[in-house]
């Protein structure tokens, strides 16, 4: 059965087709700017108290710098995997 007829709510919501490179690079920035900001405020601060809300607001500020790199950079990776993986 198509997704539509099992959860029809779930199908109105959903992005164009055309919007999916935006929607991998949010979610791909959104990701690991989390990760990233895990690893680096632990090594900077160490786990002490805080931790987590440090991490947050580093987020705050790496979560959109990242976004925009990924769709700044988007062009140049798929040209660079063109050149090194075969068709």
């Amino acid at each position: 059965m198509p997704d539509s007829v099992l959860n029809p709510v779930r199908s109105t919501w959903k992005l164009p087709a055309k919007l999916s490179p935006v929607a991998f690079a949010f979610f791909m920035s959104g990701i690991m700017a989390f990760l990233m900001c895990l690893v680096i405020t632990a090594t900077n601060r160490g786990l002490a108290e805080g931790y987590l809300g440090a991490v947050l607001e580093a987020y705050r500020l790496a979560m959109p710098v990242a976004f925009v790199c990924v769709m700044g950079v988007r062009p140049v990776v798929i040209r660079l995997v063109r050149l090194t993986v075969r068709s």
